[in-house]
């Protein structure tokens, strides 16, 4: 099945072909290539205050539910640049270290997210931008329990804190 229905390039519609060692992948006979689905990329992090241990959550666009840091990868970035400069860009923090934790594929908004655990040495350059409408440090008990429940920031969560119990 073809998700992507017109060629990037040339906008003509695609068809199904055979790729060797590929199966069917979508193709444009105009430009005679094939086109392979494309998707949004983004980061989340795990915001964690080396000083305290504690776990930053946010709650952004009006919306009742504490949830991580994230936002979209730009085009030719890498995923640990994203890391630290959507940080920057929403808290204002400096990231001192990041580890990649795992992925998954978040379908309602056709984006492959990608979550790392980025640590600060503590708060004292804290001070949200307007994208964010409120903030609060949990520690990590509390940070699962005040996380929006059945999201993908509480399967990344759970996952971290508890990679055991979770399973993706």
């Amino acid at each position: 099945m073809i998700v992507q229905k017109h060629c990037f390039e040339c906008g003509t519609e695609l068809i199904e072909k055979e790729l060797e060692g590929e199966g069917i992948v979508p193709y444009c006979p105009q430009c005679e290539q094939f086109r392979f689905p494309m998707y949004n990329v983004a980061v989340s992090m795990i915001v964690i205050n080396e000083q305290t241990g504690e776990i930053l959550l946010i709650k952004q666009y009006g919306r009742p539910h504490f949830i991580l840091v994230a936002g979209y990868v730009n085009r030719g970035e890498q995923l640990e640049h994203a890391v630290g400069r959507e940080i920057k860009e929403e808290t204002r923090m400096t990231v001192s270290r990041i580890k990649f934790n795992r992925t998954s594929f978040f379908e309602p908004s056709n984006t492959l997210m990608c979550n790392f655990t980025a640590f600060v040495k503590d708060d004292s350059e804290l001070s949200p931008n307007g994208e964010i409408d409120s903030y609060q440090w949990f520690t990590p008990d509390d940070a699962r329990r005040n996380i929006r429940p059945n999201s993908l920031a509480e399967r990344f969560l759970n996952a971290y804190l508890v990679p055991e119990k979770v399973k993706f």
